[in-house]
């Protein structure tokens, strides 16, 4: 058969949710173009994603010089401009991310400026297939991480396989959106020159930064060509064959920052470089399906219990050291220093939902939600052009601490959002996953919906042969109101799942890392056109089972008191202390709500909270507000005292937008200590 017929009947599928392969996941994700955002939250993300995030992102690879970069490439000649080697990729996934805003929104400019680039990303592609600018302008003199020879250091330095793999996304992306093969060509080109060079027999390296093997496998998905499946198993393999000291507790000697200190199948906790770490666990999970390999989905399903019990932080951040960017020991989440990248969340995301889509249970919704609705959007701004690379967990005494405005943080705490970074990873990546959010709210299995995450929507369904539509009707994550309308044409026979959300029956996560302290008494309500009915519960989803008629509908009230958190002993910078929660939105104070100081706020335990919704603040937000002690220093300088202060937070992802200040999510519930210092 024709390739191209190949690729249009199976891309054909995969864009309108029908699984493609005979071995794939059991539940799919409804797509991104089936759900069509209503809603107040999410949906004017999206726009600014589209109106400002992403044009600013092409503006600003072009005056940073990535897109010369590839215009010296295809010249072959000049001197590489930017500072890293990876920053092609910055081009790739904003067209990823203009590509998925595509599918929604046609944009005749965007598709013509994308146009433009595929033509010189192109022209900068080496006859047989190889594209990597940082060598191919100059291949005597390539970048100093890349080596001499291409691929010789792939496994450290080079992210030659990284940049392929964003290649990869992008084109398959821009595939599925326009139907043109420009891009598609280009990746497919790419791809079967990596297939010749590694595999059994051949080349063998455990790429330094993972992302190859998910967009190898996209391109399998589109292509139906299996070596590219092959390529991306093998890759995964080919951890913890190389020689390292494994004696060493250094991860960079002996070989866990690149998660290839040992085979993956005998891996059983999170460790090294984040967001690597995330990419090569999204991937083993599509890999332990598409493979039927139950060894790679045992060691995933280990991974994921060691982070969800001992290295998540409370708003869902992930990887807490700063030197290697990198997860740190069981329980060893500091807050002054904590990294938390915002790639990592993103990482953590795409991981999460292929665990659903693996296993069908909704602890891993809940963790994907906690780092969506927090630790991920808090990366970006609401302006939708500053970012934050790192996301801090307290910024004290101000004056004292050092913010960045480009590159790696070097261990410093950023406190203030920056355009773009030298390394800008981040702010590329937060664009390409906006564009497809919706595409995490359902997913299906045969004739069983799931509703994942919750937003004003229409989304479309096809059960048995038969189309239907569910509207849904709510004011999340402020309210715990939702409202689900079934339009169908016809008497249509299937299963509701409704995600019952951990925070609503007293699970701040899906362990015992976290919990809420008080527990809150209010039933969930369940009415079927207008009736209470009794909810039947598994894995985490309200069941509701019936011949569903036109205009049907589901309610349920989930209710949102304010949860004080407590963290295990095991952490011990935050014993005593505890967190605010209400619905999925972890809150923290800011400087500009709290007279200047955050970081002398005493949260009792007998703290009497009250919300309020305050439509004029940072767009719009459900604040919690309190009477409670704070430590007050006298002006002089020579006494302290406590007073009681009017108490203000705010939902931690809209920190950062009001100028310079503390910020602080753990609060004392007594004081024990005073350590003074003198100046």
């Amino acid at each position: 058969m024709n390739c191209r017929i190949i690729i249009t009947l199976l891309s054909f599928c995969i864009f309108y949710g029908v699984n493609a392969q005979q071995s794939d996941y059991a539940y799919t994700a409804i797509d991104f173009t089936k759900v069509k955002l209503t809603d107040s939250f999410w949906l004017p993300r999206i726009q600014t994603n589209r109106l400002v995030t992403i044009p600013a992102s092409f503006e600003r690879c072009e005056s940073t010089g990535r897109v010369k970069n590839f215009v010296m490439a295809a010249e072959k000649k000049g001197k590489f401009c930017t500072t890293f080697p990876f920053d092609d990729t910055d081009i790739y996934k904003t067209i990823e991310a203009a590509s998925f805003s595509l599918a929604n929104y046609s944009d005749k400019r965007l598709e013509a400026y994308v146009d433009s680039l595929i033509v010189l990303i192109e022209k900068a592609q080496e006859s047989d297939g190889y594209l990597y600018t940082a060598r191919t302008i100059n291949p005597a003199q390539p970048h100093s991480w890349a080596g001499l020879q291409r691929w010789e250091k792939e496994r450290e330095l080079s992210h030659e396989l990284y940049n392929a793999g964003h290649l990869y996304e992008a084109a398959v992306a821009h595939y599925l959106a326009t139907k043109k093969t420009s891009l598609l060509n280009i990746a497919i080109k790419n791809a079967d020159l990596v297939c010749s060079v590694f595999g059994e027999g051949k080349k063998t390296v455990a790429p330094g930064h993972q992302i190859v093997e998910m967009g190898l496998i996209k391109l399998f998905r589109v292509t139906n060509q299996i070596k590219y499946l092959k390529t991306a198993r093998f890759f995964i393999e080919s951890r913890g064959k190389y020689t390292y000291d494994v004696k060493s507790k250094d991860p960079w000697k002996n070989g866990a920052y690149w998660q290839d200190h040992l085979p993956v199948i005998q891996q059983k906790e999170a460790v090294g470089h984040a967001v690597r770490a995330g990419y090569l666990y999204a991937a083993m999970a599509d890999i332990a399906v598409l493979c039927n390999d139950t060894a790679i989905s045992k060691a995933i399903d280990t991974i994921w219990n060691n982070v969800v019990e001992k290295k998540i932080y409370v708003q869902g951040g992930l990887g807490a050291i700063a030197s290697g960017e990198r997860f740190g020991d069981n329980y060893e989440l500091p807050n002054a220093s904590a990294y938390n990248e915002t790639c990592a969340a993103i990482a953590g995301v795409y991981w999460n939902q292929r665990m659903f889509l693996l296993h069908g249970q909704s602890k891993y919704i809940d963790v994907l939600e906690k780092i969506l609705y927090n630790g991920l959007i808090a990366g970006v701004g609401l302006d939708g052009k500053s970012f934050f690379y790192t996301n801090a967990m307290q910024v004290k005494n101000y004056h004292t601490i050092n913010g960045i405005a480009n590159g790696f943080t070097d261990g410093k705490v950023e406190v203030t959002r920056s355009g773009w970074f030298d390394c800008s990873c981040c702010p590329t990546n937060i664009a390409r996953f906006l564009s497809s959010l919706a595409g995490y709210l359902y997913a299906q299995k045969n004739e069983s919906i799931y509703a994942n995450l919750f937003a004003n929507s229409v989304a479309s369904f096809n059960i048995a042969g038969k189309s239907l539509q569910i509207q849904q009707q709510n004011n999340y994550p402020w309210q715990g109101n939702l409202l689900f309308t079934m339009q169908t044409k016809n008497p249509l026979w299937f299963k509701l799942h409704i995600r019952i959300p951990g925070w609503a029956v007293q699970q701040a996560i899906p362990s015992q890392l976290y919990q809420f302290q008080q527990k809150d008494s209010t039933a969930i309500v369940c009415k079927v056109n207008g009736k209470m009915v009794t909810i039947n519960v598994e894995n985490g989803y309200a069941i509701i089972e019936r011949k569903w008629m036109n205009n049907d509908t589901v309610e349920l009230v989930l209710p949102m008191p304010v949860h004080t958190i407590s963290c295990n002993d095991l952490v011990k910078e935050n014993i005593g202390k505890v967190a605010l929660q209400r619905g999925p939105l972890v809150y923290c104070a800011e400087w500009v709500d709290n007279n200047g100081k955050t970081s002398n706020i005493i949260l009792p335990s007998s703290t009497s909270f009250s919300t309020a919704f305050e439509k004029n603040v940072l767009n719009g937000i459900q604040t919690i507000q309190a009477i409670v002690p704070v430590i007050n220093i006298s002006d002089k300088g020579d006494a302290i005292n406590t007073k009681q202060q009017i108490f203000k937070a705010i939902p931690y992802y809209a920190w950062a937008n009001r100028g310079k200040g503390e910020m602080m999510i753990w609060f004392p519930q007594t004081i024990k200590n005073i350590d003074i210092i003198s100046k």
